[in-house]
């Protein structure tokens, strides 16, 4: 059966009647479009219009007359450069704008990857004041010698003063032993030859 056919009514607006046009993928378009004004922006295609236009002139200056399909003020010529320039216009900003969004997506991206390197940078640094600080307060290798030979100085000074006094007393309780002096250069002996007496 036939589809039941809508009445119009006229308390209600009518809607609005569309004119369909063609549908194209943009993205397809616009890589189209970018290929177009990259080729046109090549030595290449300045080259064959060159050449084309100069033959274009030559058949059509030179070439009988029966034979000339564009005479002397080049009319179609003129036509077909001018609706040239008009859509290669129009491509070429078209290729500009999707060239300068690749641009903004990429300044994005490098301003977002720069700040994420920033703060990476700036963890670092706090981390590397912070062992800094913390190896400020340990004993590195070289003060450690330095305290143990200042120990070991202090040690031995001790050591050498113990025996003096050592030496003195030894030689104070010989005296009372023996009732005579003892020769300095006894006492100068080391204390073990001392003890072994």
């Amino acid at each position: 059966m036939s589809e039941p056919r809508r009445v119009e009514r006229l308390d209600q607006p009518r809607e609005p009647r569309r004119l369909r046009l063609p549908r194209f993928d943009p993205e397809a378009f616009g890589r189209w479009s970018e290929g177009i004004a990259r080729y046109m922006g090549t030595a290449n295609f300045i080259v064959y219009m060159t050449v084309v236009i100069a033959i274009w002139l030559a058949w059509n200056t030179l070439a009988p007359r029966e034979l000339r399909f564009d005479p002397y003020t080049f009319t179609f010529l003129t036509l077909l450069l001018s609706l040239q320039a008009s859509y290669a216009a129009p491509l070429i900003l078209l290729a500009q704008n999707r060239q300068a969004a690749r641009d903004r997506l990429a300044a994005e991206e490098d301003r977002r990857r720069a700040a994420l390197q920033k703060a990476d940078t700036e963890y670092l640094a706090r981390e590397i004041a912070a062992l800094r600080i913390a190896l400020g307060e340990v004993a590195t290798r070289d003060f450690l010698r330095s305290e143990l030979g200042r120990l070991a100085e202090e040690l031995d000074e001790h050591a050498h003063r113990r025996q003096r006094l050592e030496q003195r007393q030894y030689r104070k309780d010989r005296q009372q032993v023996s009732g005579r002096p003892v020769p300095a250069e006894r006492i100068e002996e080391p204390l073990d030859e001392l003890d072994a007496e």
